[in-house]
């Protein structure tokens, strides 16, 4: 079991963040905000993937102006205490200003308190930390660090991690070992990617893999060798692709483990330890359920007859 960090909880809307709340995932939309149709739309794609929580850009420098004064940012501050709107305090490399002495993590973390603590002399506590570096060690050290030094629930993730398969790998490394060490509250996979719902997918993905939390079935599936006479690739892409169809809030709420094997060494005994399971041969594969052989099914059918057991 992780042991997870302490910290306040803060709401938004019904959902809580910190406080032994479950990690929640976040995504971004990712077309023009001024499009409320389709900013709308893409809103709704990513509730049915699973995602929680939905950020929105503020693009003009008009926008921005508007609360660069503390006066400015009191009134903020005050409208959101009694709207009872938590605010996140995001700090990441491209925000840190350049030439004080400090390295990238003492630039993060100082700037994220700074600015903390402007809104903490104003009352205002409903607050969410976010550090973010496009490299991953110092993204790690800098949660690391503040995770030490306050009691607010805290949003990771690795700042433009870049393209799907790189920026998987830099966030699984990033947030997955900041969650190991039960630190993080509410996560967002930062993919340049023209559809947020990978975001969602991938943050998923991450926290199942830790045995976070579970949505919907996880998929074990062995790498394939010499000894595989199947198109077990085939297999458990045409298995995925059944799967992630259908609302996570429709699967069963306990885990389900589905195991495909591609061999008749070592598949039957991984197969065992799954709730579901084929372990292949040629051709066709024997299909366990909580241990116990049910039938022998072949290669075509296999899919079918998984998500029968479900």
């Amino acid at each position: 079991m992780i042991k997870r960090r302490k910290t306040r909880q803060i709401k938004v809307a019904d959902l809580r963040i910190g406080g032994g709340a479950p990690v929640s995932i976040q995504s971004m939309t990712k077309v023009d905000t001024s499009n409320v149709n389709v900013t709308i739309s893409q809103i709704k794609e990513l509730e049915d993937v699973g995602c929680e929580i939905v950020r929105v850009a503020v693009k003009t420098s008009e926008d921005a102006d508007a609360i660069r004064k503390k006066e400015e940012v009191a009134q903020v501050a005050k409208a959101a205490k009694k709207a009872k709107i938590p605010i996140r305090i995001g700090a990441n490399s491209g925000s840190v200003l350049r030439g004080t002495g400090e390295d990238m993590v003492e630039a993060l973390v100082n700037l994220a308190m700074k600015h903390t603590k402007l809104f903490e002399d104003m009352g205002f506590h409903d607050i969410i930390i976010s550090l973010k570096a496009s490299d991953v060690v110092s993204t790690v050290e800098a949660y690391r660090r503040i995770a030490g030094i306050c009691d607010y629930p805290l949003h990771l993730g690795v700042t433009a991690a870049g393209l799907h398969d790189s920026g998987i790998v830099k966030s699984a490394i990033g947030i997955g070992a900041l969650l190991l060490d039960g630190i993080g509250d509410t996560i967002r996979v930062s993919l340049t990617s023209p559809d947020p719902v990978d975001e969602v997918i991938a943050g998923k993905r991450i926290l199942g893999a830790l045995g976070i939390r579970k949505f919907g079935p996880e998929i074990i599936a062995c790498p394939t060798c010499g000894r595989c006479q199947v198109d077990l690739v085939k297999i458990v892409k045409e298995l995925e692709k059944k799967l992630y169809p259908i609302p996570y809030t429709l699967y069963p709420k306990r885990p389900v483990t589905i195991a495909v094997m591609g061999c008749e060494v070592n598949g039957p005994g991984e197969a065992m330890d799954a709730d579901i399971g084929i372990a292949f041969g040629k051709d066709s594969g024997m299909l366990f359920k909580k241990g116990k052989i049910l039938k022998k099914v072949s290669a075509s059918t296999a899919v079918k007859e998984l998500l029968k057991c479900l």
